[in-house]
């Protein structure tokens, strides 16, 4: 009789090399899936506020649902807060509204004007920024590098809009 052959066994030595190319190539692979980071979303009231800080302003009382006016939708958006820095020597009220995403941007965005009417009393002093989802609103006049700096801080929390 002849004998029975014995089962090929690989040793684990020569394995590795062939786990580290599967290893390798699944890497690769899912590199190719796909090839540029995914579009920034709009970020939330944190982020917003330390942005406003990195730009060099102070922010100090903070109130959530603080529109300004008896707007109870735009309460539901709004965060007041005190700010001042850089050339804005004296705090001024600031309202940011935080809307879902560019479809409730564009629908109250003109909301936020008629409701700063009643905390405005002078509305030529006005100010405003929009980067959608957000409006940044308060009695000014505000100092162009205060101004510049709230810009900055809300584009760049704004990401590609909602």
């Amino acid at each position: 009789m002849f004998p029975s052959p014995r089962p090929v066994v690989a040793s684990p030595r020569l394995l590795r090399p062939f786990a580290a190319l599967v290893c390798i190539l699944t890497l690769v692979g899912c590199g190719t899936i796909t090839t540029s980071a995914p579009a920034p979303t709009p970020a939330g009231f944190q982020v917003i506020a330390g942005l406003l800080r990195q730009g060099g302003l102070t922010i100090d009382h903070i109130v959530s649902g603080d529109a300004g006016c008896d707007d109870h939708t735009l309460a539901q958006t709004a965060i007041a807060l005190d700010a001042s820095g850089l050339d804005q020597a004296t705090p001024t009220r600031l309202y940011i509204y935080i809307f879902k995403n560019g479809d409730s941007f564009t629908r109250l965005r003109q909301t936020v004007d008629a409701c700063a009417k009643t905390y405005t009393t002078n509305p030529e002093d006005f100010e405003s920024i929009d980067a959608s989802p957000y409006v940044v609103a308060g009695p000014g006049p505000w100092a162009a590098g205060f101004k510049a700096a709230v810009r900055v801080a809300l584009s760049g929390a704004a990401g590609t809009g909602g």
